[in-house]
């Protein structure tokens, strides 16, 4: 399976740890996209997340960039556990899906309170020249203290009963973007609607077209 790169980057998971799962999409596909493929990339997501604000320097590398690589492939076994019992109300899916494990492993629970043991990046106030407050960091933070924060919001999400029901995972057919669900009735089933929303439109009209034409 061949990883392909791609220059978008997506901060519309709900949490910050999920946005770093979402830097690999369409894993259900012959070719998953990597949005975080080198260094640059990687800073490029620690300022869009807002972990890092943007003014600040940072001295991303590829040490950085494995680690980071790492935790994500961690909670990627472990928000799969969590995904493996729908909630109650979820529709039945059309074809039955392969039973996932609902534990993660005693490993990976321990890498990912590893990840979290450091203290994370310290926030400071500053006045801009207007006269406002702007959110900047005490010192350069280093890779450590970002991971942790990282880690540590996925520690805070799956630890509380009402964040982790609220995790979904796209239904779009070869998208694979985890999410929280806050939408009214707790029915949202996409990602995006502009984007497997609309995918799902169109080949809905596509397959009416043709049965119709049979």
């Amino acid at each position: 399976m061949t990883v392909t790169a791609s220059s978008e980057l997506r901060f519309d998971t709900g949490r910050v740890s999920l946005d770093l799962l979402a830097t690999v999409t369409g894993r259900l596909s012959e070719e998953p996209v990597d949005r975080l493929d080198s260094p640059r990339r990687l800073t490029e997501w620690l300022y869009g997340t807002g972990l890092v604000p943007s003014g600040t320097a940072v001295a991303v590398d590829a040490a950085w960039l494995g680690r980071f690589l790492v935790l994500r492939d961690v909670l990627r076994r472990v928000v799969a556990t969590q995904l493996a019992t729908p909630p109650a109300d979820a529709p039945s899916p059309d074809v039955p899906a392969e039973p996932l494990p609902t534990t993660p492993t005693a490993a990976d629970v321990s890498r990912l309170n590893a990840a979290a043991l450091a203290a994370p990046p310290a926030p400071s106030a500053r006045s801009a020249p207007d006269g406002t407050l702007v959110r900047t960091l005490a010192a350069q933070p280093d890779c450590g203290a970002l991971l942790a924060a990282v880690a540590r919001d996925a520690v805070e999400l799956l630890t509380d009963p009402a964040a982790r029901a609220q995790l979904r995972q796209c239904e779009g057919e070869s998208c694979s973007l985890v999410y929280l669900d806050a939408s009214r009735g707790r029915r949202r089933r996409w990602c995006s609607s502009e984007i497997c929303g609309n995918r799902e439109r169109v080949a809905r009209h596509r397959r009416r077209a043709v049965a119709a034409q049979a």
